[in-house]
């Protein structure tokens, strides 16, 4: 059996729900147990950014954005085409 992570260029649904409840949970907890010091905002940021990221993830999946797609390995094939005739004319 294998765990996908990252299906059809985007983090499957069950990354995207992980990433967004821990977050709040770890923003939740750092928030009621751990006083207000340097390391309690620090846990505080990063809870938020990784609830964003979560948050921001499930976004682009509604857009049909793929972050992680291959999509442009066939536009990058071409500029280099373009380049290599560019340096033959060039010669």
């Amino acid at each position: 059996m294998k765990i996908r992570l990252i299906e059809d260029g985007n983090f499957t649904q069950w990354v995207r729900t992980i990433l967004l409840v821990a977050g709040l949970l770890l923003m939740i907890i750092t928030y009621v147990y751990i006083p207000a010091a340097p390391f309690g905002g620090f846990l505080l940021i990063l809870g938020f950014g990784i609830a964003a990221f979560g948050g921001l993830s499930s976004r682009a999946h509604l857009s049909n954005i793929k972050p992680f797609g291959n999509n442009n390995a066939k536009a990058r094939r071409t500029y280099e085409k373009m380049a290599n005739e560019k340096d033959k004319v060039r010669r």
